[in-house]
């Protein structure tokens, strides 16, 4: 007789057996899940360095353990800065006059720029060792330097702020603005003999010159122009019309061209070669007043007239017909000088030319 064998346990049996499939499925399934989190752990762990591993939290159970402390990074490792003991003070505006001792070689156009004001300025605050002439500058003199351009003026017995201001052509709201001054805004009061800025203002040059000397003049006096004064009426070379560089130097060393200097000083060593600019008539041939030195002019017969100073010597005489390019004379120090240079000239029908315009490019 062959048993019959039932597919499913019958009555009670048959929960216990599908309860133990169940139980391993769900013992499998957790398997494959610690299996995984283990991969993925150990990947991360390949991605951290190993600095930062061993300082990262362990887990011991289910106990959290801080990070290990592993001390600081070697000092070599590290970026240093030292330690600054003083600190950049922001630069300011000058508030304050100075004084300046001129040495050999300066001039006033130079001494403005090295302080970053104008020349005007400085010769409208030195008018009374300069007289307005930048020519009076020599070795030794000691200058006042005003803190900006303007007029650095010394307050009269009578002055009020508006008649100071109008006189120099500046704003009252300048002059009393200007923090240097130190006003007490409440009851501004200046005393004599105290110096005041006043900003943007300005005032006439008292020009110190040898006047333009034509050929057919009849002379001009030598007690107000000096020994070098010709008699005049003379007659010979004319100009071209273009003119060339007096001197071997094509740059200057000195004062350039500007209202208070109605001229360049070339650069011209003492005994250098001092050329005519173009052709005419010597027309004032020697020491010259008004701190020109020895001194040379030229009249060229078209409206033109050079003039050359501070010569060492004079190699043309009044009357002489010269030709351009021709050796008049030696470049010096001879007059109000800092130093030898070629003090030059144009003048157009009396009046003033700047060099640059009439001589070739450098």
């Amino acid at each position: 007789m062959i048993e019959k064998i039932e597919p499913h346990p019958p009555g009670v049996n048959r929960w216990v057996y599908w309860g133990a499939w169940i139980l391993a499925a769900v013992l499998v399934g957790f398997a494959v899940y610690l299996g995984w989190r283990g991969t993925a752990a150990a990947a991360a762990n390949e991605d951290i360095p190993s600095s930062l591993a061993d300082s990262a939290p362990q887990t011991q159970s289910s106990t959290l353990t801080l990070p290990q402390f592993s001390g600081l990074p070697a000092r070599e490792a590290a970026i240093t800065r030292e330690t600054q003991l003083h600190t950049t003070i922001p630069t300011r505006s000058r508030q304050d006059p100075i004084e300046y001792t001129v040495v050999e070689g300066d001039s006033v156009f130079g001494i403005a720029n090295a302080f970053g004001v104008t020349p005007e300025s400085v010769l409208w605050a030195n008018y009374e060792v300069l007289n307005d002439n930048p020519d009076q500058l020599s070795p030794g003199m000691v200058l006042v330097i005003p803190p900006v351009d303007g007029v650095l003026y010394q307050w009269q017995e009578g002055d009020t702020i508006a008649g100071v201001a109008e006189r120099f052509e500046a704003e009252v709201e300048d002059i009393l603005g200007w923090s240097g001054n130190k006003f007490d805004l409440t009851n501004p009061v200046v005393e004599p003999g105290t110096y005041v800025m006043v900003p943007g203002g300005h005032r006439e040059f008292r020009q110190w010159i040898v006047p333009t000397i034509p050929r057919g003049q009849a002379g001009v006096s030598s007690s107000l122009y000096g020994a070098g004064t010709c008699d005049g009426g003379y007659e010979g070379a004319y100009g071209t019309g273009g003119f060339i560089w007096p001197a071997d130097n094509h740059y200057l060393s000195g004062n350039d061209y500007w209202s208070g200097h109605l001229a360049i000083d070339i650069a011209a060593g003492f005994g250098a070669a001092v050329y005519a600019a173009d052709s005419g008539v010597v027309v004032f041939s020697g020491p010259a007043l008004g701190g020109y030195g020895n001194m040379i002019m030229i009249d060229h017969g078209n409206g033109y007239q050079t003039l050359y100073a501070h010569l060492s010597s004079i190699r043309a005489g009044c009357g002489a017909s010269v030709l351009q390019g021709q050796y008049i004379g030696a470049a010096g120090n001879t007059g109000r000088s800092t130093g030898p240079h070629l003090h030059f000239e144009v003048r157009y029908l009396g009046g003033f030319v700047n060099p640059w315009f009439v001589l070739p490019a450098p």
